[in-house]
């Protein structure tokens, strides 16, 4: 065999695979997606996809309102990642069906995330790396749950909102960064995932703490009048967390945690003195 033949029968082989296109549905995929080295692969994202700021130079093909199916189909992605719940189940069934494969994300903690981040990493071209990074997350998590081991608990009221007045249960975002600090929901148990509620409830039930996120509210204004009932309000144990850290399970919610720990803390020495 010649070496010029050999060459042509070697070239469908030498022929480098185009790089995987991605699109991401969700704020908190796209933030996924960076983390686990799929940033560069990216072609489109969500409304409100603003971390890391390159996000933003993206196409936007999804928001509350829905997917623009159209458009996500005439990108032609090798894979679609998905916020299960939080994006429309019937149009993310509709892409599957037309042949693209989507990957779904619904992390119900920081363990979940480092879990997503590892996953999608076996799309990257560095898979050692994405696990790199979820093995640091996860060693984060762990040195924070060392660091509350006998810390007392402390009940607390988080303010999703002012008008109407809502918070979480228990089994939803973000309650996993208020429990690794050793925070207890004052309203855990609540049916809905995200009540709404009266101010006199929070009253009978005494919360210690108050958080809530930045840019949003105004909380003085709520809570003035209502200093000799509330037990956070007394002590002026009202904290403001980072919203963009909180409201995302993703690794910059750490820093999230980290504002809440040590709000925790300060609540735990004020009424040890």
């Amino acid at each position: 065999m010649s070496r010029i033949l050999f060459v042509l029968l070697l070239l469908p082989s030498l022929v480098l695979a185009a790089p995987l296109r991605v699109i991401s549905l969700s704020p908190h995929t796209t933030e996924l997606a960076y983390e686990a080295g799929l940033g560069k692969n990216l072609i489109a994202v969500s409304a409100h996809s603003d971390y890391p700021p390159e996000a933003l130079e993206l196409e936007q093909v999804a928001s509350y309102r829905g997917i623009k199916i159209e458009r996500v189909v005439a990108l032609e992605p090798d894979l679609v990642l998905a916020w299960q719940g939080g994006n429309p189940d019937r149009e993310l069934a509709k892409l599957e069906r037309l042949g693209i494969k989507v990957f779904y994300s619904n992390p119900h903690s920081l363990y979940d995330a480092a879990d997503n981040i590892e996953k999608l990493g076996a799309y990257s071209d560095d898979p050692n790396a994405a696990k790199a990074r979820a093995d640091d997350v996860r060693k984060a998590l762990k040195t924070i749950e060392a660091n509350q081991q006998g810390k007392a608990k402390v009940p607390y009221f988080y303010q999703l909102s002012d008008t109407p007045l809502m918070t979480n249960n228990g089994e939803h975002w973000p309650q996993p960064l208020f429990s690794l600090c050793g925070g207890e929901n004052i309203f855990a148990n609540s049916a809905a995932p995200y009540p709404q509620i009266s101010m006199e409830q929070i009253v009978v039930r005494k919360p210690q703490a108050i958080f809530y996120p930045s840019s949003r509210i105004a909380p003085m204004d709520v809570w003035t009048s209502w200093e000799t009932f509330i037990p956070a309000v007394q002590n002026k144990h009202i904290f403001e967390v980072t919203g963009d850290w909180l409201s995302r399970p993703t690794p910059r919610a750490l820093k999230a945690v980290a504002q809440i720990c040590k709000a925790f803390d300060r609540v735990r020495s004020d009424l040890n003195h």
